[in-house]
């Protein structure tokens, strides 16, 4: 049995479960597996240093796979911000039908995709800017709970009220993202009104995500509390991993009138990705949501979709199933 909804429906996958984009992680020995085991990878533009760079990484996915799978492009604000147009030209020359965009007024990003034939779906974190989306004419919607890794927005919604409120508004197919990671969570995302469900820190703890492994056993190792929240005090929160960085973050926002600048040497970007190469957890503030908390193994990530869908197969068929009299 394979469980088709509007989203498998609409990008041409097996299963409803994709793997969103990931920086420094969404590159091709990742992306190729998730869309060899049925469901929707990303590659993640920005991980690339160049639109051209960017161009060769498409096209070593395809060495991996035929199935399809997309390109996240995420548009955030910034004193000097990548060449955004040049990305998005290199993904729409290479031929790639699938972008998940995120961030900041994607309007410009949706209208050239849109007008060359490709599929967007935006990933946001309240509802407003989801049906903002929707009038932009994006396909679909990644609606992003507090639960998750990265950006949760200001807004502090879990999934389990987020997803059925965006449901009863939104009408263009939505998948939910944030605290999944198992069987449970993807029948659950299905019964509160979506179309599916987007991972990312479980699919960083299976054996083809390109981080170190202490990286892996660390998220198995960590429970559902294992996380901070930093930059809440300068309105731009995000949730990482604990750990010896993040907690000095969190201590310097604690004690008042933070600035950026007082933290970002901390948490630059450079500092995170050598810590994932390098196997030290401690070296820089890494991305993980509250779902370590799911995380007992580092599964391939064919045996973990095959895993999942199983296991919701067996959820709807027979415990659910077996409730209704």
């Amino acid at each position: 049995m394979a469980i088709k909804t509007r989203f498998t429906e609409l990008f041409g996958v097996e299963h409803p479960i994709a793997q969103g984009g990931m920086q420094w992680v969404g590159k091709a020995e990742l992306v190729g597996a998730v869309a060899n085991a049925g469901a929707l990878g990303f590659l993640t533009a920005l991980t690339q240093p160049t639109p051209e760079a960017l161009a060769k990484e498409i096209a070593r996915t395809r060495e991996m796979t035929d199935k399809p799978f997309g390109v996240n492009l995420t548009i955030l604000p910034a004193m000097s911000p990548p060449p955004y147009a040049e990305y998005r030209a290199a993904i729409i020359e290479s031929g790639i039908k699938i972008v998940e965009t995120a961030g900041y007024k994607p309007q410009e990003h949706v209208d050239d995709l849109k007008a060359h034939g490709v599929k967007v779906i935006h990933k946001c974190t309240a509802v407003r800017h989801a049906l903002s989306a929707e009038r932009m004419g994006v396909d679909a919607i990644s609606i992003d709970g507090f639960e998750c890794a990265g950006h949760p927005g200001e807004d502090d919604i879990p999934g389990l009220i987020l997803i059925p409120v965006a449901a009863d508004k939104v009408k263009i197919p939505m998948i939910a993202s944030g605290g999944f990671g198992d069987a449970r969570g993807l029948v659950a995302a299905l019964a509160l009104g979506a179309d599916g469900v987007n991972m990312g820190t479980r699919f960083c703890a299976t054996v083809e995500a390109p981080i170190h492994e202490n990286f892996k056993q660390a998220m198995v190792a960590n429970d559902e509390r294992a996380t901070d929240l930093i930059f809440r005090t300068l309105h731009n929160t995000a949730r990482v991993a604990r750990n010896a960085i993040s907690q000095q973050v969190v201590a310097i926002e604690r004690a008042g009138g933070a600035k950026f600048e007082d933290v970002a040497q901390l948490v630059k970007g450079a500092r995170g990705r050598e810590g994932l190469e390098s196997g030290d957890v401690d070296h820089g503030v890494w991305t993980a949501g509250m779902v370590q908390g799911l995380i007992h193994d580092v599964p391939t990530v064919k045996d973990l979709v095959d895993r999942i869908v199983a296991e919701a197969e067996a959820i709807i068929r027979q415990r659910l199933a077996g409730m209704v009299g």
